[in-house]
């Protein structure tokens, strides 16, 4: 290989290149170089990031399985476990918007399923950039459509998630899926490949050329060429997946497999390097038995492909009969392509010539792992300034109420999830907008699955530290105000070029924000995804960690919808210090992007968690203050809830400012006159601020002496996206 650019053009650098050279002693051929670049690009090995994840916190006495493997996996009793990831699809959603979401939502299923747990679940964390932009609009009704139609097809409820809109995501979408399973606690599958000779199988669809560097092309800045690149966006067959899947979890009855690891980023290369590494032994692999639907395709094209709904299983040689039996009743392609070694090599053939001979842990382990220069941003000295609000003045009430509701960011998302079937599988107990989290029930257990996403990009992105710590606080508290307790997290990581070393800022010091929120909340991080280079034409993203959380409901009564009802008291728990630092408010009034942003009192926080679990019983419905603040908060629960409201808000500041201040540790409430009376009283002893709001009643909105049609208002809130 005597053309440098050829390994500059696979993501390599020339100290890579150099290292590699030197650890091998030769120059490694194209199949190689492929197979060492898929393997050392961000995507796979986090090389620049791998040094701050390794600082998360991730044991807990309920964690079965942290980070290493394909998800992660939660002790929830009674013999049941829980396994969740979160993965992101972001540039392939940029070029190929519905094949990049579908396959997003294929390979987090394929993620739950390789563990031996039956997916359950997914959510989506969504972002786009403005709706005005016709490319950013093809771009969203592609996501759309491509979440829609593959979710439904494969028969797992998309019971919920997030979607925001911003300039910053302009042609960058970020497009994360978190999924959900339930096993047994004693059947975790892993991939794993030991023992000399046992037989190596692919399983699942044929293979293409489609996804061909797919993680070298999710490792790399989208330009105005990345629409060259959509040979490396996989194709998606959703009832391929979903028989795939049915024959995997048959499989999983038995004690017939050694290891099972799916095809995701990297393909084949890397299932069969990394199962190699986990099980300290090697492969030795014959590629013209991989079962093919395009023709004259080289050990290249098939090593680095990434078609999907496919499966690497290392078979225990007594059971290769009753093995490929479950596969042929499935109607699911099932080859054996070659078998398990001890020297800890891969070595692969095709039409047998050796085309690849590469040593595993070097591969897998041997690259770089970089230590990035970071310095804090230009931008945030006067982003933060305590000035920033002295010309705010107040205004119209009722106009900027009005403009508020029809912020993309605040209306219904309706016309969103009703094109997802969010019920199918029958353990749906809240759709979605019902409450701050989904809950799902178990058929194995009495208890009850709570999950949640969050991220305001913005606080992230005018205080890093702050906003991520907040990502993990208001992901924690929508479990807790819908009745569960929080128990682990998963992070979708999302940042522009880490070799920008303000860019770099921003990802350390959000790492630093999730670590202090999780070990203040006993929230371990299981596992997830970093997805770098999200920007375009030089100017990245928001940084935007996304948390996905997973919580418990200990038993169906306990689980708490935001909807107001008729006739009882509205309070809230928790006080507002009028700061608009980061609100939607601030940007939908004024087109202003300002901090500072008020700092977390963890003290606080957690003695208003313990509150409202020790209290559940008396709250009639819950419902945290976040986006849009106390208005915003206050309509919503009044809207799903189909009951007008009055309330009466005292303020010695700018009413506007008290409505629409985000400020942190705040829920609202309604309870019958009893239960409102013994929470008032109880909240004094746990010192906790309590306030009497108001009552629900009537069909109007009140709030003061501003007097809204509930009807009218509703129809601004209802107009949507789509």
């Amino acid at each position: 290989m005597n053309n440098s650019a050829d390994y500059i053009k696979m993501g390599l650098t020339h100290s890579e290149w150099q290292l590699i050279t030197k650890k091998l002693g030769r120059i490694p051929n194209r199949t190689e170089t492929g197979i060492i670049s898929v393997m050392w690009s961000e995507h796979c090995s986090y090389k620049n990031s791998r040094i701050h994840l390794k600082r998360f916190p991730v044991k807990g006495d309920c964690i079965l399985q942290g980070p290493g493997e394909n998800a992660g996996i939660v002790d929830f009793g009674d013999d049941i476990a829980i396994t969740f990831k979160i993965e992101s699809h972001n540039h392939p959603s940029a070029v190929e918007p519905y094949e990049g979401a579908a396959t997003g939502v294929g390979g987090i299923l394929r993620d739950i399923f390789t563990m031996g747990a039956r997916p359950i679940a997914v959510m989506d964390s969504l972002r786009f950039g403005n709706m005005d932009n016709p490319k950013n609009r093809h771009i969203f009704e592609g996501v759309i459509s491509g979440i829609s139609g593959y979710g439904n097809c494969v028969g797992i409820p998309t019971v919920g998630g997030e979607t925001y809109f911003d300039e910053c995501y302009n042609e960058n979408p970020l497009v994360n899926v978190l999924a959900c399973g339930v096993m047994k606690k004693n059947d975790i599958r892993k991939g794993i490949a030991q023992g000399k000779d046992n037989p190596v199988y692919i399983v699942g669809s044929s293979t293409g050329r489609d996804g061909i560097h797919g993680a070298t092309f999710a490792s790399d800045e989208l330009s105005d060429n990345s629409i060259d690149d959509r040979s490396s966006v996989q194709a998606g067959d959703p009832f391929g997946e979903k028989m795939v899947m049915e024959a995997c979890l048959e499989l999983y009855k038995y004690d017939y497999i050694i290891g099972i690891q799916d095809m995701g980023a990297a393909g084949i290369t890397c299932s069969t390097f990394e199962m190699s590494h986990r099980g300290n032994a090697g492969m030795e692999i014959e590629l013209s038995l991989v079962p093919q639907r395009e023709l004259n395709m080289d050990s290249y094209d098939i090593m680095l492909s990434e078609s999907q709904e496919r499966m690497l299983v290392v078979v225990k040689p007594e059971y290769e009969k009753e093995f490929i039996e479950i596969f042929q009743k499935w109607d699911v392609h099932v080859e054996k392509i070659g078998k398990v070694i001890d020297e800890k090599i891969v070595k692969v053939f095709h039409n047998g010539k050796l085309e690849a001979c590469l040593p595993v842990d070097f591969v897998v382990d041997g690259f770089p792992v970089y230590n990035r220069e970071y310095k804090i941003p230009e931008y945030i000295k006067n982003i933060n300034s305590k000035n920033n609000f002295i010309n705010i003045l107040e205004g119209d009430f009722s106009e900027s109420f009005k403009k508020m509701l029809g912020s993309p960011n605040i209306i219904s998302k309706k016309n969103i999830w009703t094109q997802y079937d969010y019920e199918v599988g029958l353990r749906t107990i809240v759709k979605p907008g019902k409450a701050d989290a989904s809950v799902l029930k178990l058929k194995e257990s009495s208890k009850l699955v709570a999950l949640s996403t969050d991220c305001n990009s913005r606080y992230c992105y005018i205080n890093p530290f702050i906003g991520a710590e907040r990502a993990v606080l208001e992901s924690a508290r929508n479990i807790i105000c819908t009745g569960g307790k929080p128990l682990a997290i998963t992070d979708g990581l999302n940042f522009g070029n880490p070799m920008d070393a303000e860019v770099f800022w921003q990802f350390k010091y959000c790492i630093d924000g999730i670590i202090n929120a999780c070990e203040n909340l006993n929230t371990p991080v299981t596992g997830g995804n970093v997805s770098f280079y999200n920007q375009n034409k030089n100017k990245a993203i928001y940084p935007t960690p996304i948390i996905g959380m997973l919580g418990i409901v200990d038993k169906i009564e306990n689980i708490k919808t935001l909807e107001f009802s008729k006739g009882k008291k509205i309070g809230m728990l928790g006080k507002s210090d009028n700061n608009i630092g980061g609100s939607e408010f601030l940007k939908v009034i004024y087109q202003k992007v300002l901090g500072p942003l008020t700092n977390i009192d963890w003290d606080y926080e957690k003695k208003l968690n313990n509150f409202i679990l020790e209290n559940l019983k008396m709250f009639s419905s819950l419902h945290d203050v976040s986006d849009g603040g106390l208005a915003i908060a206050l309509f919503e629960s009044a809207y799903y809830g189909k009951t007008g409201i009055k309330v009466n808000i005292e303020t010695d500041n700018n009413i506007e400012k008290t409505m629409f201040s985000e400020t942190s540790g705040r829920v609202i409430f309604c309870a019958d006159n009893e239960n409102f009376e013994s929470l008032r009283k109880l909240s004094q002893t746990k010192n906790i601020p309590f306030t009497e709001l108001g009552i629900c009643e009537g069909d109007n909105f009140k709030i003061n002496n501003f007097e809204f049609n509930m009807k009218e208002i509703s129809k601004i809130f209802e107009r949507g996206i789509l």
